[in-house]
């Protein structure tokens, strides 16, 4: 347990937020940035003196299920929830796989999204549920196999490339593979991300060579150009939203408004996927 580090750690993310970062009325008479001690030891579940002794250095080893409910407490992100466990002496836990149950809050968001393309994607690039002008767009990916992974598809599927312009191919590839990588590192052997990334270096020589690029990233694009066979390009916005443990994010895409891609939109959510005259 590295004791300095991390109490150096915890006083300066305490100092770091604000009372309304956790849902606290500021009140008057605040001397020193940040929140109290007293504050994050009641919305942490322990004793105003447990955690003080934390940060002067001469703590007990907190259990890993106080240091769960603390990192939520100080707004930690994935990273510095790892980290702050490996101070104290504990492996980093173990982030959840991959998988095909898809998170309620994000579900919850997209079953409002009745205007918009919006599809929920796990970080293998498997579409686990998408709204109607998403698959309007996309089409509706396979039900099981690997070509259920975008990402895969992309490597072995010339066809699935279609949806962006040819002089964007090159920047959807890298980008594609820095995800698979990030979710490949945080679900490790046995996930989905693991069986995807293993069929591609077997399969796709154009694969392993922006593999061994070393790209990582969680981050999709802000701006996008899809290609639609009956409508052309579409020019949206990208925003998404993760998981707590980034496992899987909620992507809406969105035009501009008054936009031509916005009257796109608009055509396809009244036709679908008839074939336009």
């Amino acid at each position: 347990m590295n004791r300095a580090a991390l109490a150096d750690f915890l006083r300066r993310r305490r100092e770091a937020l604000r009372p309304s970062d956790v849902g606290l009325v500021p009140g008057p008479r605040r001397r020193a940035p940040g929140l109290r001690r007293e504050e994050v030891a009641a919305l942490t579940g322990m004793s105003v003196d447990y955690y003080a002794r934390l940060e002067q250095q001469r703590g007990p080893q907190p259990s890993e299920q106080m240091l769960a409910a603390l990192t939520r407490t100080l707004r930690l992100t994935v990273e510095e929830r790892d980290y702050v466990f490996r101070l104290a002496g504990h492996g980093a836990p173990r982030r959840m796989p991959l998988e095909s149950h898809v998170a309620p809050p994000l579900l919850r968001v997209l079953d409002r999204l009745e205007d918009t393309p919006a599809v929920i994607l796990t970080g293998a690039g498997e579409t686990l549920v998408q709204n109607r002008l998403a698959e309007a767009i996309f089409g509706a990916p396979p039900a099981a196999g690997l070509a259920r992974s975008s990402v895969y598809r992309w490597f072995t599927d010339p066809g699935a490339r279609n949806v962006y312009p040819p002089d964007d191919h090159e920047r959807q590839g890298r980008s594609q593979v820095a995800t698979l990588r990030a979710a490949h590192a945080a679900a490790g052997p046995g996930s989905s991300a693991d069986e995807v990334l293993h069929a591609l270096l077997r399969e796709s020589p154009e694969f392993v060579r922006v593999w061994e690029l070393h790209e990582v990233s969680r981050r999709y694009e802000d701006h996008k150009t899809l290609v639609h066979p009956e409508l052309g390009r579409i020019d949206v916005d990208c925003q998404a939203l993760f998981t707590e443990d980034q496992s899987q994010a909620l992507l809406v895409l969105t035009p501009a408004p008054n936009s031509e891609a916005e009257e796109k939109i608009r055509l396809l959510a009244v036709l679908g996927h008839e074939t336009f005259a």
